[in-house]
């Protein structure tokens, strides 16, 4: 039962964390499920907690998956459900408002338990914030650019023209709205609304 259920709700490669797989059996009797399949070969162990169905990968020794896309799937969003989102240099980074690549990936996610902590996962680190409301698929674009507002000026390192525009261009790509913004910008703090209106982008939400 176990097996069939994740090669019908996982891909090869794909990370399975126990605490998403929904059959409503016990963690003491889940585990050694888990390892049975292990020791089968029918499914490998990434880490604590953390697994993946092999593929047909020709490179023997080599985890097949990165500790970026177990922290996306973690913290982030995995098979439909938003947990959380990029935030800092990292969205800065994304969205092409600065050319510095952070070190340490920084993720705003429902997933974080306490205000700020730092995680490492197979030796990479990853910064997590707690959210300042529940992130989901409706409203987790504006409150990453409301986000992006408050510490605006620590991003700007000149190695990007015309930020303005670039912002601009995001609030019409993620159909960012000002009834959007006024349903969460009471979340953040007032150098926000002034960000909004030194950068004109408040002249441009619709």
């Amino acid at each position: 039962m176990l097996y069939d259920y994740l090669i019908e709700n996982y891909k090869a490669y794909e990370p399975i964390f126990t605490s998403d797989i929904d059959l409503g059996i016990p963690g003491n009797s889940l585990r050694p499920k888990l390892k049975e399949l292990v020791d089968a070969g029918k499914l490998c162990r990434y880490d604590a907690g953390i697994y993946y169905l092999p593929g047909k990968s020709k490179l023997k020794g080599l985890v097949p998956i990165s500790a970026s896309t177990v922290a996306r799937c973690k913290y982030v969003s995995q098979r439909g459900k938003v947990r959380g989102y990029y935030a800092g240099f990292t969205f800065a980074n994304q969205m092409g408002l600065s050319l510095q690549v952070p070190y340490v990936q920084e993720i705003v996610s429902n997933e974080a338990s306490a205000k700020v902590r730092e995680i490492e996962i197979k030796g990479q680190k990853f910064l997590l914030r707690k959210p300042r409301t529940i992130i989901t698929e409706e409203n987790y674009r504006v409150l990453q650019f409301l986000d992006f507002l408050v510490d605006f000026d620590k991003y700007m390192d000149g190695s990007v023209e015309d930020i303005p525009a670039r912002l601009v261009q995001i609030i019409k790509d993620e159909n960012i709205t000002k009834k959007v913004i006024d349903a969460y910008i009471s979340l953040y703090p007032t150098k926000v609304y002034k960000n909004l209106y030194e950068t004109g982008v408040v002249y441009a939400i619709a």
